[in-house]
């Protein structure tokens, strides 16, 4: 007896040891257009996300938190390669079904890339945004698996989409009907019936929207459950809260906040039993869990925009609405819980974060800088960078931060729905507008007058920044 009782201490021993030694996983979830108001633990009065504030309670919440852009697939090409997208050649402005042959260039090395040299299993699931063809799908950059639409839920087929040979056909639709929206300009009735795939074949056409935040929370347990004994990484991009809005007959008239909260609030579900998964198979102090979305909210669409208050604006804009977002991030024993970071962080920063998590430091050049000192709450900890430059959809240098204060080098558009060109002061079009964001969280009070010197001192920084990008 005495002797199983040391063989028992001795397995369990080795077994803790192997624990240890294994690296982190690690679960982004990156939501489109939800505003920076739009969690509870961020201040709406109207919508109620339980697991993502247990998330804020147990982790840390990022209140200086910024995407590399205002819509979404630069956005997305940020947060996966650490590089501002000007330099990846994407930062014009969304990708369409009829872009063709467009989208993140394979050379390019993604998160799921870097995992990859240290033989985690990846997954993406979600909305994709970074190029349809296959060459540019997620299989084709670091991923295993695949499963979601490749693009935004309202759009349409785009005509290089394979079906598999068990597609799900929904709607009445055929298979010739289906080939047919896909080989011309879309009718106005057949814009948002969007592709399922998995991998790179069509699975189900069109999509049951209402249902895919449930499905794409029940593919991440699965995947987990799959993998538990191997580190892994999953990248999962809801489709909502992006117009047009759907929600299952769970939720769908739930929230105060209407349809826009349903969907926000059938999210926070799906975060809530990814987590449960976690803790049910002893992977919760192990797993890095980021909760973000990847620009601000779409406000033109009134009540199915949602807010991004007290920021200035929303998307397709550089005003602090348009790349301000929530951010959430959990990992018990290393993230201290409950804490607050207000140090200038981004997407830009996760995949060096990531790498260093890992035990693989990214070595490659990119933008982004590791945060993993502020994560831990290190005594003393900084911003990773001391500068972000912020982009407008158009390819123009909006603006730069540098500390608490922000310079405004054009007028960036009011609204993603109203095509407004930008003025440039540098060429004397109009006056630049200063702020320090610590003080003045909304952009309200223009200080340019006041401190001159100092919109001096950001406008060089701003150009050598930007010159070191372009060249």
């Amino acid at each position: 007896m005495k002797h199983l009782s040391i063989l028992f201490i001795s397995v369990i021993v080795v077994i803790s040891a192997f624990s240890a030694q294994r690296p982190p996983n690690f679960i982004v979830i990156f939501t489109d257009d939800q505003g920076y108001q739009d969690v509870g633990c961020f201040g709406s009065p109207d919508i109620a996300t339980p697991n993502l504030d247990q998330m804020a309670k147990g982790g840390m919440r990022f209140t200086d938190f910024y995407v590399a852009a205002p819509v979404c697939t630069p956005s997305r090409a940020a947060l996966l390669t650490g590089k501002y997208p000007k330099r990846l050649g994407m930062a014009k402005g969304v990708l369409f079904p009829h872009s063709g042959n467009k989208g993140l260039p394979p050379s390019e090395i993604t998160i799921a890339d870097h995992l990859k040299q240290k033989n985690y299993a990846t997954a993406c699931i979600g909305k994709w945004h970074l190029g349809h063809l296959d060459k540019y799908l997620p299989t084709a950059q670091g991923f295993d698996t695949y499963y979601g639409v490749p693009y935004s839920n309202d759009m349409w087929l785009a005509p290089e989409l394979k079906p598999a040979k068990n597609i799900q056909l929904l709607d009445g639709v055929t298979i010739e009907q289906m080939k047919a929206m896909g080989a011309k300009k879309p009718k106005k009735e057949d814009r948002s019936k969007v592709p399922l795939m998995r991998n790179n074949e069509i699975v189900e056409f069109p999509a049951d929207q209402a249902t895919l935040t449930k499905r794409y929370a029940e593919e991440a347990v699965k995947f987990i459950e799959k993998n538990k004994d191997k580190p892994f990484f999953i990248y999962l991009t809801p489709a909502m809260p992006h117009i047009p809005l759907f929600a299952s007959q769970a939720f769908k008239g739930k929230s105060k906040a209407g349809l826009y909260g349903d969907t926000i609030e059938e999210i926070d579900w799906a975060v809530g039993q990814i987590n449960q998964a976690l803790k049910k198979n002893g992977l919760e102090d192990n797993t890095l869990v980021v909760f973000t979305s990847d620009n601000g909210p779409w406000l033109s669409h009134g009540d199915h925009g949602g807010h991004a208050l007290p920021l200035r604006n929303g998307k397709g804009s550089t005003f602090e609405g348009g790349q301000r977002v929530p951010c959430i991030m959990k990992m018990p024993g290393t993230i201290p819980a409950g804490a607050t970071c207000s140090e200038m962080t981004g997407t830009l920063d996760l995949l060096p974060t990531i790498g260093s998590l890992a035990g693989a430091p990214v070595v490659h050049a990119i933008d982004g800088a590791d945060a993993s000192a502020l994560l831990k709450g290190e005594p003393g900890a900084k911003a990773p960078r001391d500068f972000f430059l912020y982009y407008l959809h158009n390819d123009n240098l909006s603006a730069i931060r540098m500390g608490d204060w922000k310079l405004i080098l054009s007028v960036p558009a009011i609204s993603y729905s109203q095509k407004v060109e930008p003025k440039d002061y540098t060429k004397g079009e109009f006056e630049p507008e200063l702020y320090n964001l610590r003080e003045d969280i909304g952009e309200t009070k223009n200080l340019y007058k006041q401190h001159p010197e100092i919109a001096a001192k950001l406008l060089a920084r701003a150009q050598t920044e930007h010159e070191k990008i372009i060249q």
